[in-house]
């Protein structure tokens, strides 16, 4: 093979390392975001949806300040096997790949050095411990008229973008402007 070959591929294999472990660091980030959002239901009648939904998503009530109409809820959110399983893979043929690169390029080397994809079910093992972790759903209602009977419940959520989305599905919740 021409020797000017090996060393461009060598390289690109490792630009494709650096960004698979970019990808893999970013699967455990928090992705929070505040999302301003409307009922068309008062709060009253709100408030206790909202309980029941965090409530069925094994999220806790925290601390309630009643001065600020603010509640946190807290929760336990478990890693996922499918993606732990699926970034090993990703690792293994990434370092596989290297292997293959390396023991071409340095002919001397024994096979031995396919032995650096033995390495790949670390990429699992740091999601899977960064991944599960506590996190915390900040509950903004805000101020309404109670007099007024079609008053519209507004309230700002501060969660994770997953839980922010599934929240308006499942309670029909429209986003403020």
């Amino acid at each position: 093979m021409d020797t000017a070959i090996l060393p461009s591929t060598l390289l690109l294999t490792l630009l494709l390392l650096v960004g698979l472990v970019f990808f893999i660091r970013a699967a455990t980030k928090d992705r929070i975001q505040t999302a301003h959002l409307i009922s068309e239901q008062s709060e009253a009648v709100l408030m206790p949806q909202l309980q029941e939904y965090f409530h069925s998503r094994s999220y806790r009530v925290a601390e309630v300040d009643r001065e600020k109409n603010r509640v946190i809820f807290e929760g336990y959110v478990k890693p996922s096997l499918f993606l732990a399983v699926f970034l090993t893979f990703l690792a293994t043929v990434g370092l596989v790949c290297l292997s293959l690169v390396l023991f071409l390029l340095l002919p001397n080397l024994n096979t031995s050095v396919l032995g650096i994809a033995l390495l790949s079910p670390l990429s699992g093992l740091f999601y899977w411990k960064k991944a599960g972790r506590v996190e915390k759903v900040l509950l903004d209602m805000q101020k309404t008229n109670q007099d007024e009977p079609n008053s519209l419940g507004k309230f700002a959520v501060t969660a994770h973008r997953d839980e922010l989305i599934e929240l308006q599905k499942t309670l029909n919740l429209k986003l403020s402007d």
